[in-house]
């Protein structure tokens, strides 16, 4: 080899590893790519890729304690995300939840809530307080005492498709995402500390980022839910591709204390019952009485867990006659009473995975 031809491959050597390397890493992502365009996409594939979330961030609150601030119930849903400290939720039903840093909780029929640092603080109106205490539309929101620091990103958003609106009406009230027990933490971790640092940094266009980023934690807590729910046998995903089905279940959930018959049910969704029942056991898995006895149970449980109502008040508003006709149904499928259930689930943290299977598993 002559000099020059050795200088030649010398130097030419490290481009040549620089080019095998990409190409190394390119054949590899298009193997990838080709496995998992090799996938078969299941029903809840479907409906993930359906979910397309728009948010909109109404503002970022740093809140000194005692502070609490009351939200009119309305039809738009609506978050909100702990960046620091803690506070509590509590529905205008009744519902209350502790919330840690880095929980979100979203509300996806727009209800009533106040969200304050404990259970026992005054809450005002938060449209009062945005006024009083926020000057600046694109600043954050200062209020409260000078007690302990919470911070939290509030908004709404939308689900922009009419097949997520189906799948609205099957949520409940409220839907908890944490982090660190939902096994997401890893991946969403970063993704919260590009919210905060947005916050602090307060750049032009912040809004529009944290909105995006807010996106991201919405979409989770709905693949959350539908996996754990259709894992427990509440959501059958499958049912939404047929309209007619959709429908049917959507009215089971809408309206549990109704005195349901399948061939009313049919009816309403404009099938023949023979029709009707063939589908709705293909794409759910069960009949529809058998289907309504699983949601009346699952919203009885939900009750018991989040409220204070009697008994008698649950079993009027899940569809059963007495109270003994609920406790017996109940104790069949959860393997104890309703009064056990309610005072074994008042010492655990609510959690949207848990309770959906909680609430379905031994059903």
């Amino acid at each position: 080899m002559s000099e020059s031809t050795q200088l030649l491959s010398e130097r030419s050597w490290p481009g040549a590893i620089g080019r095998l390397t990409r190409y190394a890493r390119a054949a590899k992502v298009r193997v990838v790519a080709r496995r998992l365009d090799g996938q078969a996409d299941d029903s809840l594939t479907d409906v993930l890729r359906a979910v397309k979330v728009h948010s909109t961030v109404y503002c970022v609150s740093e809140l000194g304690a005692p502070w609490g601030f009351r939200v009119e119930g309305s039809s738009a849903a609506k978050f909100h995300l702990v960046l620091d400290g803690s506070c509590v939720l509590t529905l205008e039903t009744g519902e209350e939840a502790a919330l840690a840093c880095g929980d979100l909780v979203l509300l996806p029929m727009g209800t009533g809530h106040a969200v304050r640092d404990r259970s026992d603080s005054d809450v005002r109106h938060l449209d009062r307080i945005l006024a009083e205490f926020r000057p600046d539309d694109d600043g954050p929101l200062i209020y409260g005492g000078s007690g302990a620091q919470t911070r939290l990103v509030c908004g709404g958003f939308v689900l922009a498709d009419s097949l997520p609106t189906r799948l609205l009406g099957l949520l409940p009230r409220v839907l908890r995402l944490d982090a660190a027990s939902s096994g997401v933490n890893r991946w969403l971790e970063p993704v919260f500390e590009l919210l905060r640092e947005e916050v602090d940094g307060a750049r032009p266009g912040a809004g529009a980022v944290l909105a995006k980023l807010a996106d991201v934690f919405i979409t989770q807590v709905l693949r959350t839910y539908l996996l754990g729910a259709e894992a427990g046998g509440l959501v059958h995903t499958e049912s939404f591709r047929d309209p007619a089905v959709a429908r049917a279940v959507e009215l089971l959930h809408a309206q549990p204390d109704r005195a349901w018959r399948v061939a009313a049910l049919a009816g309403d969704v404009g099938m023949s019952r023979t029709l009707f029942c063939t589908r709705f056991r293909a794409l759910v898995g069960e009949s529809p009485m058998r289907y309504l006895a699983r949601v009346r149970l699952s919203q009885a449980a939900g009750y018991l867990t989040t409220t204070n109502a009697t008994l008698y008040a649950i079993a009027q508003s899940t569809g059963y006659d007495s109270e003994a006709s609920l406790s017996k149904a109940f104790k069949r499928a959860f393997g104890q009473s309703p009064g056990a259930y309610r005072r074994e689930r008042a010492r655990q943290p609510i959690r949207i995975a848990d309770n959906a299977h909680a609430e379905n598993g031994r059903g």
